[in-house]
């Protein structure tokens, strides 16, 4: 296993997650990290404990299944946080907001990280009675949040990430979507618009919309929709901010309607989540589940049913061994007991299998992939049931009186950032970046160079790999402008940038379909993607019925994390 981590990997894990000791010195291995963790989650089995520990074990340290990265941190170790991600409420008093504030805080220092939605503040300059002055609205709290978030690192070793929204009706949400345009301010959130089905019918209608104050109900100003889309159209084009949330979407799926709505999700999207609900998410490396049939690479489809029966079992187990840093985050999450086993890798398994990103193929292969996963998820959640019990809740959620469950959700499509350098595959369900580029930012000011090894090794096993192609693909992180390797092999190569936004939103959809939580997705555009591009990509995500959208264009941002040019330069390339 351990010929399989990379440098990247290894500076990744000696920064962040293997013990240290006062010095700053690593005091484990990575063996030793994964055997840390699986002892702790197979802690809470009361019959074949250690079986449980070496199943846990064997698929980490084959880089099988990752957990989330406060799992890897933390488990083991006394009040280990292990939850990813967490949605706090934010109500409209000061005493509210600063105690959010302080549990936030104590959430980023733990490792985790928050959403919120803004929505129920009174909006700007709107009156506060009891003392007969005015508001200061929600963007001015947010950057209250923003500059806590600086200076609290998430288990001391990153900057905590937020996700802000605010619903398309609030009378600020015009402020809201241009916020970010001056490259300063709220830096450390993700911004998404709180989007309804009212809302797009009215634009599609050409029927004007309200704002509403949510202190008193009261219509503040009547709008175009259209105006208020262009400006966010326009801001994202500038920023890759704001995207959407569908709040009507994420509730028709709502697997515990009685406990009220979903009206935020967790830093990235991937999981609608109730007030003071908790994520625990591992994903699945997909680039693992082969087998060699003759000549060809097929998917192993025993292997994979192994891996999610071990996947969920693992996540339902951090539920129970979880330290959790506040009453009200403890309960609800010990009610509902929600889950998300995700996948990473995808974009390697179809190079592997020689299927292009963009392609119909591979669409139906994905949609047929996370149907198997889901059915396995929640055969596993129904065996867990009968031998533990069901979640709290269970009589009181859709899946009553049919399908007893240890969970009230199994699966989420996380973007993996981390896990995915660790495990040397790609991320989540994104296409390739680039096939040779830089990241830069991660690691504090480090930039790490990173070719992706079965790159190397397809172009050579098809035939195609010399000196020369190395160094155009370092040069430009792409093969398409390389002639001599035919159009057939190109296009199984092909990168983020260079695959149509509509085969993107394919696989987004086809992931969805079958994932109770949601699906975190970016879509990267080259530099020259319009305006007019990214208000369709907007429209046909909800049309396809997706919880939530994002966008990036290329070089956008001056400090962007990922950098396909000149992988062989030093200097800058956006």
């Amino acid at each position: 296993m351990l010929s399989e981590i990379s440098t990247n990997a290894m500076q990744l894990l000696l920064e962040r997650y293997l013990l240290k000791n006062d010095q700053g010195k690593a005091v484990e291995s990575l063996d030793q990290l994964f055997q840390r963790v699986a002892k702790c989650v197979a802690s809470v089995e009361t019959k074949d404990r250690e079986l449980w520990e070496k199943r846990f074990f064997d698929q980490m340290s084959k880089l099988e299944f990752l957990p989330n990265s406060p799992t890897l941190m933390n488990a083991g170790l006394p009040k280990g946080q292990l939850s990813a991600c967490f949605v706090l409420p934010v109500e409209d008093s000061l005493e509210d907001i600063f105690t959010t504030l302080k549990n936030a805080a104590l959430i980023h220092q733990s490792g985790g990280g928050t959403g919120y939605n803004f929505s129920k503040l009174r909006p700007k300059n709107d009156t506060v009675s009891s003392l007969g002055g005015t508001s200061s609205g929600p963007i001015a709290f947010m950057n209250v949040f923003d500059a806590a978030t600086e200076h609290v690192k998430q288990g001391g070793k990153r900057r905590g990430a937020n996700m802000g929204i605010l619903n398309v009706d609030h009378p600020d949400i015009a402020e809201f979507v241009t916020t970010k345009l001056d490259s300063i301010s709220l830096q450390n959130f993700n911004l998404s618009v709180g989007i309804t089905d009212d809302f797009m019918s009215a634009m599609a209608n050409n029927r004007s919309w309200k704002l509403i104050n949510p202190r008193n109900g009261k219509i503040v100003k009547t709008i175009d929709p259209k105006i208020l889309w262009a400006s966010l159209v326009r801001a994202a084009w500038n920023t890759g901010d704001p995207g959407l949330i569908f709040l009507d979407t994420i509730n028709a799926h709502n697997p515990l309607p009685d406990q009220g709505l979903m009206v935020s999700t967790n830093p990235c999207g991937e999981v609608p989540l109730l007030d003071h609900e908790s994520c625990n998410l591992g994903s699945l490396n997909l680039s693992k589940m082969i087998k060699l049939q003759g000549h060809d690479t097929t998917i192993d489809w025993n292997k994979l049913e192994d891996a999610v029966q071990v996947g969920i079992r693992f996540l339902d187990n951090v539920i129970t061994c979880n330290h959790y840093l506040l009453n009200e985050i403890e309960s609800i999450t010990l009610k509902n007991r929600k889950i998300g086993l995700g996948v990473m890798g995808w974009a390697e398994l179809l190079l592997l299998l020689e299927i292009p990103y963009a392609s119909q193929e591979a669409v139906q292969l994905g949609e047929k992939m996370m149907h198997f996963i889901a059915a396995k998820s929640y055969e596993t959640s129904n065996k867990i049931a009968n031998e533990k019990g069901c979640f709290p809740t269970w009589d009181k959620s859709i899946h009553y009186p049919d399908t007893p469950l240890r969970n009230a959700t199994c699966n989420s499509i996380a973007p993996t950032g981390s896990i995915s350098i660790i495990a040397n595959t790609s991320y989540s369900i994104e296409p390739f970046y680039a096939l040779a580029f830089k990241r830069k930012g991660v690691l504090g000011d480090k930039t790490q160079l990173s070719l992706h090894p079965i790159v190397e090794e397809k172009l050579g096993h098809l035939g195609h790999w010399n000196k020369e192609i190395e160094n155009e693909l370092l040069e430009k992180g792409s093969i398409q402008h390389i002639n001599a390797i035919p159009n057939h092999i190109r296009s199984i190569f092909e990168t983020s940038m260079e695959i149509p936004w509509e085969y993107h939103l394919q696989h987004q959809r086809a992931f969805q379909k079958y994932t109770d939580n949601a699906v975190s997705k970016t879509i990267n555009l080259p530099h020259t993607a319009t305006e007019k591009d990214i208000s369709e990509i907007y429209k046909t995500a909800w049309e396809y019925s997706l919880k939530g959208i994002t966008i990036y264009r290329d070089g956008s941002k001056s400090n962007q994390v990922l950098q396909r040019c000149g992988a062989t330069e030093d200097q800058n390339c956006v």
